[in-house]
Parts: structure tokens; sequence; C-alpha cells
């Protein structure tokens, strides 16, 4: 379990300390009103800093669906005093279900029962990024739409949060190739059925699985990925058919088949590799989120590492005024964790998909170890759940 930490701040409480911020009044500049840069935006404008922050879109519209928040992000969203918000417009997460693609059982990670002080919140990505630009404003950021920035501007502190084709990381870092993981996934919001209890459900099949959780307001979020050389775009919002999404999984049991008749629209995109930036800072500019360590969608912690991003970028700038030790300090701090996310998102994406004796037997450890020891499988991710980013 956690540990139990002093009341972190509220956002209220660093407002109030302004003059003694070491980021009063200093201008920042934010490329991205994502996740990563709007949190960024709340965390350094409540300590001070004059934000503004560069959006392409001329409005913060849905991109993607469902996002699982876990408690090392829930720590932040509390620190910035954005908690009973939050709360409001998301689901507590009972548990995690790891399931065969009949839909039998294979095991149960039981959140709630094991982990009863943890948040474990469902939220669709929206209301998210809504919340966040709303507190981003409150605390004085000032957000420009529309802008779309064909040259990075020169100013004092410049953020990268601009995604996976970051102009920024290419500054810092040079041309690179991402690996096309021969993997394609479709993501889909169908009507959720009333009183839908509030589980994340893993459905793993032969070189395919599926994940569906719902998201409060009547609404079901679905991602599907199945291996397939023929796709190989990246994008959040390329339309898809349905068609093709039942199709690749007509061979599962469970709710599935009922999930996906309902399915009208869907995106597709091809999943690739991306490497953990090896330069995320050069003094004067920084980057965050996706645009530093992008990560493959399976284990759900690429917004919660965005938020993480942001709260320790400016803990580390607000500590003093040498903005390149504070800089290279949030490099330090962040890249090694960052990295090791990324890799065991990797090993599920390996999991997932399992075939023949192999999966067998994995699955039968799985349910042994659910069944003896229940609370293992959770535990081995301590190390992810259990950080505070707010301790810094």
């Amino acid at each position: 379990m956690a540990t139990t930490d002093p009341p972190a701040p509220s956002g209220a409480a660093f407002a109030a300390k302004g003059a003694m911020s070491g980021l009063k009044h200093h201008p920042v500049t934010i490329i991205g009103a994502g996740v990563a840069g709007l949190t960024a935006a709340c965390a350094l404008a409540q300590r001070g800093a004059e934000v503004t922050v560069l959006e392409r879109a001329g409005a913060l519209r849905e991109v993607g669906a469902g996002l699982q928040i876990s408690p090392n992000a829930c720590r932040v969203l509390a620190a910035l005093g954005l908690e009973s918000r939050f709360r409001a417009i998301s689901l507590p997460s009972e548990r995690v279900e790891l399931r065969d693609s009949t839909g039998r059982m294979v095991a149960r990670l039981d959140l709630a029962r094991h982990r009863p002080g943890d948040p474990f919140r469902l939220v669709h990505r929206a209301r998210l990024v809504a919340l966040l630009e709303e507190a981003a404003r409150e605390a004085g950021a000032r957000i420009e739409l529309g802008h779309d920035v064909a040259e990075l501007p020169e100013v004092p502190l410049l953020i990268g949060a601009d995604g996976v084709k970051s102009r920024l990381r290419a500054v810092l870092n040079g041309p690179e190739t991402p690996f096309f993981t021969g993997q394609t996934a479709w993501r889909a919001l169908i009507p959720a059925e009333p009183n839908a209890a509030p589980v994340a459900q893993v459905f793993m099949g032969p070189g395919r699985h599926l994940v569906s959780y719902p998201l409060g307001q009547g609404q079901r979020n679905i991602v599907a990925v199945v291996e397939r050389p023929d796709w190989q775009e990246e994008g959040w919002s390329i339309p898809g058919e349905p068609s093709e999404l039942r199709a690749a999984f007509a061979r599962f049991g469970g709710p599935v088949p009922g999930w996906l008749d309902r399915v009208e629209q869907v995106g597709i995109w091809g999943l690739f590799r991306h490497p953990v930036a090896a330069h995320w800072q050069d003094g004067r500019r920084a980057l965050i989120g996706d645009a530093a360590h992008p990560t493959l969608p399976f284990m759900a912690q690429g917004a919660v590492m965005a938020i993480e991003d942001a709260w320790v970028l400016a803990a580390c700038l607000d500590a003093g005024p040498d903005q390149e030790a504070a800089l290279a300090r949030f490099q330090t701090l962040r890249q090694p964790r960052c990295r090791r996310i990324v890799e065991a998102a990797n090993a599920n994406a390996r999991n997932y998909h399992l075939r023949g004796p192999t999966r067998a037997v994995a699955h039968a450890g799985l349910r042994a170890v659910s069944r003896l020891a229940p609370t293992r499988l959770i535990e081995r991710f301590a190390w992810l759940y259990d950080h505070d980013p707010t301790a810094l």
C-alpha cells in the first residue's frame, strides 16, 4: 500500500504563495493543449508563472476516448486542488479482469478490495481535458487556440507538449524512425449498459486482445488490438470500418459480440514503438508527455506519465532560479521511470497475444496466482502505483 504523506498544498495555496515562488512572473510558453500541456500550464501558473499555451486546433475537441488514471497521477490532480472536480467527472475502477477469448476468467486484480485507499479512476479524455483547461485558465494561463507553431519561438522557456510528432523533439534529438510493431488498434465508444460495473476487462486471444470499461454518462470505451502487417498509418482519429473490427474478433465470446454489434463509428491506427527521447531539454527548452516518451497503450500510463511530468517539471523549476539546472534535474528524475513504464507496456503487448501451448501455460499460471495469492498481481506494480510525484 502507498504510504500516507502529509496533505499536499491545494491550488489556492500555490496561488497564495505567489511572491515566494521561484516562478513568479517567469514567462513560459507551452506547445500543445492536451493532457500534458494543460496539466503543466496549471501547475506552473499556480506557482506564479506567466503561462501561454499554443494549440494548433481551433477547439479542444475529443481525441481518443477512455483513460484509466491510476493513483500516481491522482496524487498530482489532488495537489493541484482538482480532486473533487476530477471525482465528479470520473468513475472509480473496482478491478481489472483478465479473460481469455471465450470470456472465461483468467485473473482478477481487485483494486478496490486490496488497495482501498488508492484512487483508480476511469474517465473520458475529453472531460479530463476540459477540467484541466478550466483549471489552467483559473490559475491565469492564457490558452491560444488555432495557433499553429510553424517555427519554434525564441522564448525564455519553451515546453514541447505536442505529442509523438513533436517539432521540438526533432530539434533536440534529430530525425528518428519509429518501429512498426505489426499491430493495429481500433478505438470506439458505445452506449454502456445500465448500471455497468466500473470494471476494466481485458479479453486475450492469439495475436489479438480487446479492452473495455465504462466511462460514466452512458458511455463504454473499447480498444481492440490485432496483429496485422497491412496497416501502418499512425494517428488517433483515422476512420475505420466497424465491420472489419467485428470480423477480427468474430471468435471472441462473453459480452464482446454484443458490444461490437453496437459499434457505429471506429477509429484505427497503427502501433509504433518510439524510443524514449535521449535529450529532453537543452537548458531553455524541454519535452513532456508523448513528446518525450511515447508508449504503447498496454499499461494505461500514457496520460498518467504526462500528468507526472507536468508536476515534476513545475516543482523542479520552482525550486530555484537556475533554469538550466532545474531542467537537467527534471530529465534525471523522469527519464528512468518513464523508460521502465514504456518497457512494461512493451512486455504486455507480447503477453496479451500469446499463442498455442505457451498461452495455455501462461493462463494456467495466472489463474493459480490469482486464486492462491490474489494480491501478487497488483503488487508487481507497486513501484508504479505507489509513486508520489508530489513528494518531490
